[in-house]
């Protein structure tokens, strides 16, 4: 007679240990953004209070990326520790339809005038909350985006019809197209559409998609961002100072262009050299450079730390990377591959376009240096779901899964790779 103890079916993956690396590289980032902040925060201040008359302290800055450090990890704790299925089933419908209300709503309010929802820099991006500083809905859409496409798309895979023109195409192109027209249309944020469409791609050339379909997406995007380049003057202006360089000189000295900010990160770059000019030592950080301790921070980092600076922090980002990557080649469930492939797109596309828009490859997007750059949402939605992927790495195989194929099957031809991480039936 054959009794089965264990309740677990034959071929399901057993939790087992996560990947510790995704922990210690964003806790390297996060102390060393907060480093940084300590540095630059009493010169930030005296340029605040010169320019605007504000009465910051020295430690101002620095106080409150620590807060926005210290709330970051704790969501990165919670997302690693509260159920996967939480964000990827309960709740993913909520926090998808809750991130584009709230971008809409931001929106509403500032056409009408409401002082926390004023437009910035052309954009409509944040809600002012006075003291309590502000929000950035966007961010919890790319969190939304994530869980719910990612649980649409595993369904499909599944299923078996994740090529399927009216059960996976077209649910997908009007998800995408109401999202990316709240964003890039109503709140004239471009560089977070950028960052949805990165997340989407990395799960739909994850999920097995056939690559012709994936060409014919990837020429749909690209008519669609040319399309809203040529109708919106202020982004047309950031691609015709890229594409112009130092050529123009009138713009290159007003310090509202965006010549003018390429060449103030190039200075800042440069005049780092090998080893940096050292900590609490930065000249561009006193005015020169808008936007130092915020999407600028690549910049000041490399006048601070040197080339030998930042090839150290391309690195700790590459290495997490490439972690994401082999957590997400050797996640058996769908879904959760194609959530670790989200998270990858969303960090990847955040640390190219700001490191491209620093040193004069592509135009500036305003999206910020993932960790590093002073402001709280987009840190604490990013730590979030680095959370998430380090939970989901309790749950891999000893082997890269192949893309596409259904979990079942991966896991019925891996059986052999040891017990470790699957539990099996035990005969007595």
């Amino acid at each position: 007679m054959r009794n089965t103890i264990s309740n677990v079916p034959a071929g399901t993956i057993r939790k087992h240990r996560p990947v510790y690396q995704v922990a210690l590289y964003v806790s390297l980032l996060l102390l060393l953004g907060l480093v940084v902040m300590y540095a630059l925060g009493p010169q930030r201040a005296n340029v605040m209070n010169f320019a605007y008359g504000t009465n910051y302290g020295d430690m101002f800055f620095f106080n409150k990326q620590l807060i926005s450090v210290v709330i970051s990890f704790a969501a990165f704790a919670a997302c690693a520790i509260i159920p996967y299925k939480i964000f990827t089933e309960k709740y993913a419908n909520w926090l998808f339809v809750g991130g584009l209300f709230f971008c809409f709503l931001l929106v509403a309010l500032g056409m009408l005038g409401v002082s926390f929802a004023q437009e910035t820099n052309g954009a409509y991006r944040w809600f002012y909350l006075g003291g309590l500083g502000s929000f950035q809905p966007a961010e919890l859409l790319k969190f939304g985006i994530l869980v719910f496409i990612a649980g649409f798309l595993g369904k499909r895979m599944r299923q078996g019809k994740i090529n399927d023109v009216e059960e996976t195409l077209i649910p997908l192109g009007i998800t995408a197209a109401i999202a990316m027209f709240i964003v890039v249309v109503l709140q004239k944020d471009l560089g977070t559409g950028l960052a949805l469409v990165a997340i989407v791609l990395s799960m739909l050339v994850v999920s097995g998609m056939r690559s012709d379909i994936l060409w014919k997406i990837l020429g749909v995007l690209l008519a669609a961002g040319v399309m809203l380049i040529l109708i919106a003057p202020h982004r047309l202006e950031r691609v015709m100072t890229f594409f112009q360089g130092d050529h123009s000189s009138a713009s290159s000295m007003d310090s509202s262009s965006n010549t003018y900010h390429v060449q103030q990160a190039r200075i800042a770059i440069g005049s780092g050299g090998i080893l940096g000019l050292g900590i609490g030592k930065s000249v561009q950080v006193s005015g020169y450079l808008p936007e130092a301790i915020n999407d600028s921070i690549f910049a000041i980092m490399g006048e601070t730390f040197g080339f030998v600076g930042l090839l150290i922090i391309l690195g700790l980002f590459t290495a997490l990377l490439l972690g994401i990557l082999h957590i997400s080649a050797r996640l058996p469930d769908p879904g959760l591959r194609l959530v670790a492939a989200g998270v990858f797109g969303w960090v990847a596309s955040h640390v190219i376009l700001n490191v491209a828009a620093m040193t004069g490859v592509a135009p500036l997007t305003g999206i910020p240096l993932p960790l590093l750059s002073y402001g709280g949402t987009s840190m604490l939605f990013i730590a979030a779901a680095l959370g998430l992927v380090f939970q989901l790495s309790c749950y891999t195989s000893h082997k890269p899964l192949t893309e596409g194929k259904d979990s079942h099957a991966d896991l019925s031809g891996r059986r052999r790779f040891g017990r470790t991480r699957y539990a099996r039936g035990r005969r007595v």
